[in-house]
């Protein structure tokens, strides 16, 4: 059963377009993933879905409705972690999460969703003194707390460290049993990777490529790069005439070969052959990273993707992010 729906989305700002005939579709229990490069549309697109900004073509629905028609009916349905979040300077972490969770019928336990994300010494701190990355966990805990149907994370875990981005990734995992149907942002291919079910590429606008991480890993015509450290010195000559070879190098005593996905067996029986062993070997296949960069790669993207900073769009068109809460 499909939970969003997007069918030719499109917004414009004058006469530029910043989302240009979008369409995907996210099944129920999915982690569904946005990639793309700095400008290339994500968050205006995830706004639109999340009715917080005003599309210009194409339909909508998540959970059956129209966010742009029927926002009040979505409010206990959809969660939504903007990049940026504002509270009162005088909020303390605690209250915040306490108020939040009064909107809602069926609550998830405020200090248990702090614990999980690393917020518990935080309860009694003032928003305006809490870190970057400390707000932010805050936002994901927002945005999560009245156990909505459909969530809506845009770069959930930019300014975490590495613990505390594997923490938020860890309550995701945990989360998805429970029928949570995710649209994630992200920048952190790493991320996508572990979490994602689909992914799509979005570039100036477009969607640009779409598939499983695995899939668009797959789709990389990459080198396999592989790198080790001899038992013995050898002519590097001997495995530059090997066929699966593209390049040989060597340094601080490691070999480094690149060649076709057959590179590592040859080489090993190569060398064996002649007696020398293969110690600390590392070998690195293509990735979604390679296939995001070769995907993006073809044409340099605009610095921003409306005319102003950001993707915000004009000052006062996009509504405040309090509003994707209930009253």
């Amino acid at each position: 059963m499909d939970v969003i729906e997007v069918a030719d989305l499109r917004k414009t700002y004058g006469r530029r377009t910043v989302v240009d005939g979008v369409s995907f579709s996210v099944e129920q229990g999915e982690i569904f993933g946005v990639l793309g490069p700095n400008g290339a549309g994500k968050t205006t697109m995830v706004e639109c879905v999340g009715g917080l900004r005003r599309r210009d073509g194409g339909s909508v629905r998540v959970a059956g409705r129209d966010p742009a028609e029927e926002e009040a009916a979505l409010r206990t349905t959809l969660g939504i972690q903007l990049q940026e979040s504002q509270l009162p300077d005088k909020m303390r972490v605690g209250e915040a999460l306490r108020l939040y969770a009064s909107f809602y019928p069926r609550p998830h336990d405020p200090d248990e969703l702090l614990e999980r994300l690393g917020l518990s010494g935080q309860r009694g701190t003032y928003f305006a003194k809490l870190s970057g990355g400390q707000r932010q966990r805050l936002s994901v805990a927002l945005a999560l707390v009245g156990r909505p149907r459909v969530a809506i994370l845009d770069e959930l875990t930019t300014g975490l460290d590495p613990v505390a981005r594997r923490e938020v990734w860890e309550l995701l995992e945990d989360l998805r049993g429970t029928g949570l149907t995710l649209l994630l942002v992200s920048h952190f291919m790493e991320e996508a990777t572990r979490l994602c079910d689909r992914v799509v590429v979005l570039d100036r606008g477009r969607i640009i490529a779409a598939d499983t991480p695995d899939g668009l890993a797959s789709g990389v015509r990459a080198e396999q790069r592989m790198s080790f450290a001899p038992s013995e010195t050898f002519d590097l000559a001997t495995l530059d005439a090997l066929p699966e070879v593209r390049t040989v190098a060597s340094s601080g005593g490691r070999v480094t070969v690149t060649g076709t996905d057959q590179v590592t067996s040859a080489v090993i029986i190569a060398l064996h052959e002649r007696g020398v062993s293969v110690g600390g070997l590392r070998v690195d296949q293509p990735s979604l990273d390679d296939a995001f960069v070769a995907l993006t790669a073809t044409e340099e993207t605009p610095a921003d993707e409306t005319g102003w900073r950001g993707e915000t769009g004009p000052p006062g068109e996009r509504r405040p992010a309090a509003e994707a809460a209930p009253r």
